[in-house]
């Protein structure tokens, strides 16, 4: 049980690390173009997210797959800049086209290179464990925990912005939106793979 809850808190601090807010970002943007009534579609994307995150650490650390890390820290950033984009664009279309198919597909594939981008340290702290899936539901259970929290926290702050200081959903989608695309170009130029 000491093992489990250590992954645990792993999986919070993972998420919730402001020195990497990458994940923070990403759920943020997730988020946005929903209103506090529809919070139940955001934690099934939220779960999608850490199934699909929690597989690819899978695949690597039993090594069936192995990614290059320099394009992993790449792509993570331009998953964060495609969802605040993919907000631009969900914002203008029509209720009958907007689809949590398409995000939920979008979330999984994105979460699949979240998850490769912390293999290898996650990969390099399992080396000496001989149970690999007990660490994995911990890191998982941590993950899901702090996500569900960044995402209803989100869907908090976007309620009182739209409905006590009564900003149109509208702007404050765009605004947020603007607001993190800005915020990852600094990433996206760091990572960049020469």
């Amino acid at each position: 049980m000491p093992d489990f809850l250590f992954y645990v808190k792993l999986g919070l601090d993972h998420v919730l690390d402001f020195n990497a807010y990458d994940h923070i970002l990403f759920l943020t943007a997730l988020a946005l173009p929903f209103t506090f009534e529809q919070w139940k579609p955001v934690v099934v994307l939220a779960t999608v997210f850490t199934v699909a995150h929690c597989l690819s650490l899978a695949l690597s650390v039993y090594n069936v797959v192995v990614m290059d890390v320099g394009w992993i820290e790449f792509l993570i950033p331009v998953t964060i800049l495609l969802t605040a984009v993919f907000n631009l664009f969900y914002l203008k279309a029509k209720k009958e086209h907007k689809s949590l198919l398409l995000h939920g597909i979008a979330t999984a594939f994105f979460g699949l290179i979240h998850g490769f981008g912390f293999s290898n340290y996650f990969k390099m702290l399992m080396a000496e464990e001989t149970d690999k899936l007990t660490p994995l539901i911990g890191f998982a259970t941590g993950i899901e925990v702090s996500q569900v929290l960044i995402v209803l926290t989100v869907l908090v702050l976007a309620y009182v912005i739209q409905s006590i200081i009564k900003v149109k959903q509208p702007v404050f989608v765009v605004a947020a939106s603007i607001f993190i695309i800005f915020l990852t170009i600094p990433m996206l130029i760091e990572t960049y793979p020469l």
